[in-house]
């Protein structure tokens, strides 16, 4: 482990920055302004575990190609970037903090029963329409080359996708990391603050109101009454721990009415999803929901009979009338959000994005 002075950058211009919601985007933002030599407090309406925060609630997957078949073109590039990026700052968090983060960037793999083949095909084709220029990501595999990558697939399987630039990465230990880096590096955690109202360098609290000289907004949903249009997609996932199953990579199966993904974790663990609901409840997980996904589940490896669940979560993810992600930028006010169902995708340009913009701000200022 490093200490957190030896990566710190020298800043003769430090700045006093106010972060409202400290989920994945918050959290980023706080570890590379405190990089960069800015004093951050981070506020959250939650605990510093990150347990009211979206972030929890995803499987991870570094998916552009998964991704853009029913997404602008704009996520599709815009998600590349995460392939490289995530396991370079990886390695920085655990230069920082000796925390180890479990990722893969090996691809992934698409199947689809014999009934729905169909729905595979249109999958591709919507991927060759889509991302003309990148087709050679995407390979149609026989049987034998699916044995070589993933040979408990190839029991049930005669032929798959394999989506050569794709990953996913272990959000839970990522959001421990980001936390302890943080804590290093001076960062100040006011958790359990409902942040009412926030201007440029002002943000109000229930007990008061602090003034810094930039506030950053990633709240998610906690900013609907500041960004117009701002709405909730509820999304369901389940942790299973399953000792008869070996995946090293992400699989999707293809369905007709929706599109299971299984993310693998360390120890025989995944996450499993598929649920996109147009929703602002947070009610726990529905047994409907788990019953499909667990038969769904069951079709693709009979091993996860045998899996017990260990967690079942909900989470309702910010998304802006268009589904992409926004970056506003005024003196005093950085304001990031709607990474919708993107987020381990996204994050990375809207984070270079966001640092970017507030860089040149900043140079401005001490310049005039």
């Amino acid at each position: 482990m490093s200490d957190a002075s030896d990566i710190r950058h020298s800043n003769c211009h430090s700045l006093r920055i106010g972060i409202a919601g400290a989920g994945l985007l918050g959290r980023l933002l706080a570890w590379k302004l405190l990089l960069l030599g800015h004093r951050v407090s981070l506020f959250d309406r939650g605990s510093r575990a990150g347990e009211l925060s979206a972030a929890r609630v995803a499987a991870s997957m570094l998916a552009p190609y998964s991704e853009v078949a029913s997404a602008e073109r704009q996520v599709f590039d815009w998600g590349l970037m995460a392939l490289t990026w995530w396991p370079a700052q990886i390695a920085l968090l655990a230069q920082q903090t000796g925390q180890d983060i479990h990722y893969g960037v090996d691809g992934s793999i698409v199947v689809a029963h014999d009934l729905d083949k169909s729905s595979l095909r249109h999958f591709e084709q919507c991927l060759q329409a889509k991302i003309p220029d990148r087709a050679d990501g995407v390979e149609r595999i026989d049987r034998e080359r699916l044995r070589r990558l993933e040979p408990e697939l190839a029991e049930h399987y005669s032929s798959a996708l394999y989506l050569v630039d794709e990953g996913y990465l272990d959000n839970s230990a990522l959001l421990v990391a980001l936390e302890m880096a943080i804590t290093q590096l001076g960062g100040q955690w006011f958790e359990y603050s409902e942040v009412l109202e926030l201007s440029p360098g002002r943000i109000v609290l229930s007990g008061g109101e602090q003034s810094f000289d930039w506030v950053v907004d990633s709240r998610g949903l906690g900013a609907k009454s500041q960004l117009p249009g701002l709405r909730g997609v509820r999304g369901e996932v389940l942790w299973v721990h399953a000792p008869e199953v070996n995946f090293k990579r992400p699989v999707r199966l293809m369905h007709p009415r929706y599109k299971l993904y299984i993310s693998p974790r360390p120890g025989n663990c995944y996450v499993i999803g598929a649920t996109e609901i147009e929703s602002e409840s947070m009610q726990p997980v529905t047994v409907r929901s788990t019953l499909e996904l667990m038969s769904a589940l069951y079709s693709v490896h009979s091993g996860f009979a045998e899996a017990t669940l260990l967690h079942a979560f909900a989470h309702c993810r910010p998304a802006m009338p268009d589904n992409l992600p926004i970056v506003n930028c005024e003196s005093g006010l950085l304001t990031v959000n709607g990474l919708y169902r993107h987020g381990y995708l996204l994050s990375p340009q809207l984070v270079e994005k966001a640092l970017a913009m507030f860089t040149e701000q900043t140079e401005n200022s001490v310049a005039v």
